[in-house]
């Protein structure tokens, strides 16, 4: 099991951002991002966990870096449950070591990517109980979410930023949509954006990234 990539803030940290990769990515793939965010915002650390590699269903059992398996894609992902809640139990003790290493909770965000993004908004309405600072939604869906979100105040309180490509063919728009409508259902602070783009992430998704993160943590 990879160690998650630490991006120490240039300045003595006070926030921290978790952000997972996707499906046949690494811990690697959004330090460039991270590092560009840290420019502007220098109190703020960055983990980046690594999924562990194991056969992945949908692409013919190859094995590749994925948080959960994904047995089928019509007419919804089809996924392993307890690979996704071994990723989110994973998910929560980095929040945990954060937490004890002095950052406030509601100072920690979590981001993902795809399939990173699924993992959570999982872990962040539906398992950790308590305080966090965000949650930042690229490209992503939400398969454990059922038809009607019933949160707690604690989860009801935490803002999410959901981002998605209007040409995205991997994860349609259509499914990152149903996601920020069910947490704007349930009674989430939620902020929707597209952008004319693919499964990918732009310059002009990045600026908005870093707008949204240094207005919760000013």
């Amino acid at each position: 099991m990879h160690q998650p990539l630490l991006l120490e803030a240039p300045d003595p940290a006070d926030a921290c951002v978790i952000w997972l990769h996707g499906l046949g990515a690494d811990r690697h793939d959004f330090q460039p991002v991270a590092e560009a965010l840290q420019r502007q915002l220098r109190r703020v650390r960055f983990v980046l966990p690594q999924a562990p590699t194991r056969p992945v269903s949908l692409n013919n059992g190859w094995a590749m870096p994925s948080w959960y398996d994904i047995l089928a894609i019509s007419p919804a992902r089809a996924i392993d449950r307890e690979q996704l809640e071994h990723s989110a139990q994973t998910v929560i003790e980095l929040i945990e070591a954060q937490r004890d290493s002095g950052i406030d909770p509601a100072r920690i965000l979590l981001a993902g990517f795809s399939q990173g993004g699924a993992v959570v908004l999982h872990t962040a309405y539906l398992r950790w109980n308590g305080a966090l600072g965000g949650v930042l939604a690229l490209s992503t869906y939400a398969p454990t979410f059922p038809d009607a979100l019933q949160l707690d105040d604690s989860a009801r309180a935490i803002s999410a930023l959901c981002l998605h490509g209007s040409r995205d063919e991997v994860v349609p728009s259509f499914m990152g949509r149903a996601a920020f409508d069910a947490l704007q259902a349930a009674g989430v602070p939620a902020t929707w954006r597209d952008y004319p783009m693919g499964h990918e992430v732009l310059p002009e998704e990045i600026r908005d990234i870093g707008a949204w993160l240094t207005e919760r943590l000013a």
